[in-house]
């Protein structure tokens, strides 16, 4: 069996993979320094945490399930501690790419983070259609980079991050660059902005007057169907005032240069404000 160390095993996202882990074939050592943590583990999984050199001892998987903020500090206070030729995993690209891992060649840094179940799914049961997040019910997609260490530690790490967010469809491997522009570049600065600005609009046509649960029902109504068009989910086109009425509020809505969110230095700024 391959022992897997999971740090912050009592956290939000340590929970999550510690209960996915159960189902799979690794022997998994929990590592929680909170009191908390190591109680919630306890009462909802019946496990026990170990101290970290007793979790490392053996472990070819060190999994740091850890706030983007804490990477730094965690990974530097254990990595002498890490076997030769183990793979350190990451859940997010914000730390690694960073900068914030120590420099040690004899092991494989390896980052697995989930897409989220789409808003276009298959799913038949109240349980997947109510999975937001994933790892529960709700099949996603994963995208994974090998940041450092050997190709043969690829198949590894992914085997890893398909089981921490069952159920897994599709599995995408990219770069640690690629990672870093699909987040926070493309799902947080540019998804989640635009929908906070949706959320004040929909705000603004209530403080018009509008019911709020018919604002929210048409907008919410609408986001599907326009966003099944414009992705090419299904075979169809906007009206002709539709499409006038997109081209009047682009030039509104966004700036001409909005896509310099993208460049290298606006991703590296934006990662340094969250790390």
């Amino acid at each position: 069996m391959t022992k897997v160390a999971l740090f912050g095993a009592g956290g939000k996202m340590g929970m999550r993979s510690a209960r996915n882990l159960l189902d799979t074939d690794f022997d998994v050592a929990h590592v929680e320094i909170s009191e908390a943590g190591q109680a919630r583990l306890k009462d909802a999984l019946g496990k026990t945490c170990v101290p970290a050199e007793d979790a490392l001892k053996g472990a070819e998987v060190v999994l740091l399930a850890v706030p983007d903020t804490a990477i730094k500090v965690v990974s530097h206070a254990i990595i002498d501690m890490v076997e030769p030729g183990a793979i350190v995993i990451c859940l997010d690209a914000a730390g690694p790419f960073a900068g914030h891992l120590p420099k040690r060649e004899d092991v494989t840094y390896f980052i697995t983070h989930p897409c989220h179940p789409p808003i276009f799914n298959d799913e038949d049961t109240a349980e997947g259609r109510n999975d937001h997040f994933g790892g529960i019910a709700a099949k996603q997609g994963i995208v994974n980079a090998l940041m450092q260490g050997p190709d043969e530690h690829y198949a590894l790490g992914e085997k890893v991050g398909k089981a921490i967010y069952a159920p897994v469809v599709r599995s995408h491997r990219v770069t640690v660059d690629q990672l870093a522009l699909l987040e926070p570049g493309l799902s947080e600065t540019v998804c989640a902005s635009l929908l906070y600005v949706m959320k004040e609009a929909m705000d603004e046509v209530v403080a018009r007057g509008v019911p709020e649960e018919a604002a929210r029902d048409f907008l919410l109504g609408h986001m599907n169907i326009l966003g099944a068009v414009t992705f090419g989910h299904i075979d169809g086109v906007f009206s002709d005032a539709c499409y006038k009425a997109i081209e009047n509020g682009l030039p509104m809505l966004m700036k001409d240069d909005w896509k310099r969110v993208f460049e290298p230095d606006e991703i590296a700024a934006s990662i340094e404000r969250i790390t």
